[in-house]
């Protein structure tokens, strides 16, 4: 088994929330974790700065572009942030617990 952490963002925690539930509950991600943060970027040529949720996402990687897809299907940014890190270490029991917890693969 491959796994893999998704990086993703949010406007609000109400947003950040309904996604990450969704994706458990479907059995697309182990586990998300929610953080606050504050983001400085550039959009359509202006330097931006936003509070956002961070979401860190934990999956298989046989399930990466199905927890992307959906992200997208559920998200109000028109370019949501996604970024797909491969795990390569980690506890082999948690390792397994990901696998244990993404029956849909």
């Amino acid at each position: 088994m491959s796994a893999v952490l998704i990086l993703s963002t949010a406007p609000t925690r109400d947003e950040a929330a309904k996604i990450a539930e969704t994706l458990v509950t479907e059995g697309l991600a182990a586990c998300v974790q929610l953080s606050p943060i504050e983001s400085w970027y550039r959009w359509e040529g202006k330097v931006e700065h936003a509070a956002e949720i961070r979401l860190h996402i934990k999956t298989r990687e046989s399930l990466a572009e199905r927890v992307e897809q959906r992200i997208n299907a559920l998200h109000s940014y028109a370019l949501p942030e996604l970024i797909r890190v491969p795990i390569d270490g980690g506890s082999p029991a948690y390792l397994d617990w990901i696998e244990t917890s993404t029956p849909s693969a």
